[in-house]
């Protein structure tokens, strides 16, 4: 069989992918290796999603992988190997198996990249958060940190300070690597504090994060620092490896596409957290889903 539509990734925007493909009738399929939701599982309390209030990650995932197959989507699980878009008909290979396409799309996502403690690990969803715009509302009025130094860190630090009580920035030198309009504004912001040349040694409590530890890496000091929530902004990791070599990559990993969501090889588009742009949101994903089957449609026609 050949499939108009293969979809790899079974997140936000792979999950409308299907649930478009389904609706325009095209013969669709997406691929899973594990559960469908992707970053969504993770998360635990979603607010921000229009017409949604509040719901959990969880439940918000089982609704659209629900939707998806009542609309008429396929979903398989299966762990991928490789990819092959250097001819007109796209090839998967999976557990042993090939499946064939016109059209692919690319809806893998990204992961946060994490510092591998194990207290981070253990609080991840109990105060520990990546994504300042998803959950900085739960920590109003309190005491926060950020770790990193970059755009982002800076951007969520400046988001929060608008929220909480009072921002520590732990970064690991004695600059930012932000942007310098980025830098000036947090050094105009009275309730960000910079907590320099320090990295983040452990983050404590037992249910809750309750605070965290930071050694400064001049003087050797452990300084312990109580804050209610701590946000991780030390960069995202693509899962783009397995489309390495076959479709254009930027330095950072995530696979170059446009508004259209087509990438360097035609036939091929890349939908949510996996295509290069600014903002990286469920809502950002379902969006790309829907305009990568648009570019789909279009490119179908134009094979005729």
């Amino acid at each position: 069989m050949t499939y108009d539509i293969m979809i790899i990734g079974a997140g936000p925007a792979g999950l409308t992918a299907g649930i478009y493909a389904a609706r325009a009738g095209l013969n669709a399929v997406i691929f899973e290796k594990a559960f469908a939701g992707g970053q969504v599982t993770k998360t635990d309390l979603i607010e921000n999603y229009p017409g949604v209030a509040s719901i959990t990650g969880i439940d918000f995932a089982l609704q659209m992988q629900a939707h998806a197959e009542e609309a008429g989507a396929k979903i398989m699980t299966v762990d991928i190997d490789r990819v092959d878009f250097s001819g007109g008909i796209k090839k998967v290979f999976a557990e042993n198996e090939m499946y064939e396409g016109k059209t692919v799309i690319l809806a893998m996502g990204a992961q946060p990249r994490k510092l591998d403690l194990e207290s981070e690990l253990r609080l991840a969803g109990k105060g520990v958060s990546y994504c300042a715009t998803c959950d900085g509302a739960f920590f109003r009025g309190k005491d926060v940190a950020v770790i990193g130094g970059g755009d982002t860190a800076a951007e969520d630090a400046l988001y929060l300070s608008n929220i909480v009580n009072k921002v520590y920035m732990v970064h690991r030198r004695d600059a930012l690597r932000a942007e310098q309009y980025l830098a000036d504004r947090i050094n105009k912001t009275g309730n960000i504090e910079m907590v320099w040349n320090a990295t983040l040694s452990e983050i404590t409590g037992e249910n809750l994060v309750d605070g965290i530890r930071v050694l400064n890496k001049i003087s050797g000091e452990t300084r312990a620092i109580p804050v209610s929530g701590t946000f991780i902004a030390v960069g995202m990791v693509p899962e783009s490896e397995i489309v390495k070599g076959q479709v254009d990559i930027d330095d950072a990993g995530y696979v170059v596409a446009g508004e259209t969501c087509a990438t360097s090889v035609p036939g091929v588009f890349a939908a949510g957290d996996i295509r290069s742009k600014k903002l990286r949101q469920i809502v950002t994903a379902t969006a790309d889903g829907a305009a990568a089957v648009a570019a789909v449609e279009e490119y179908l026609n134009k094979l005729g």
